[in-house]
């Protein structure tokens, strides 16, 4: 069996007896077990967490100097960047 994703990848799924087997593993497996619904919703969401304030993506051109110089200093350069150009807002509104 297969589905395909958001990303319209195919994905295979296992057919009944090979679900089957594997569940019949995972109840075999002493170090594991199904979590219970309290357990299940306690679980913290992996990745990055939702930022509070969001972002718009662009597409900008910036000097090769420009970019040599914020990569330069590692990552987070387009944070970097976009604090340089909040500072610039800021002191041109006071």
């Amino acid at each position: 069996m297969s589905s395909t994703s958001k990303k319209h990848r195919t994905l295979d799924q296992p057919t009944p007896q090979e679900d089957q087997r594997i569940q019949q593993g995972i109840e075999a497996d002493p170090d594991t077990r199904e979590l219970s619904e309290r357990e299940f919703s306690q679980l913290k969401r992996m990745g990055r967490p939702k930022a509070e304030v969001t972002k718009e993506r662009i597409t900008i051109r910036l000097s090769p100097e420009v970019l040599e110089h914020f990569r330069s200093l590692g990552p987070g350069w387009q944070t970097r960047i976009d604090e340089v150009l909040k500072e610039m807002v800021n002191q041109q509104n006071q």
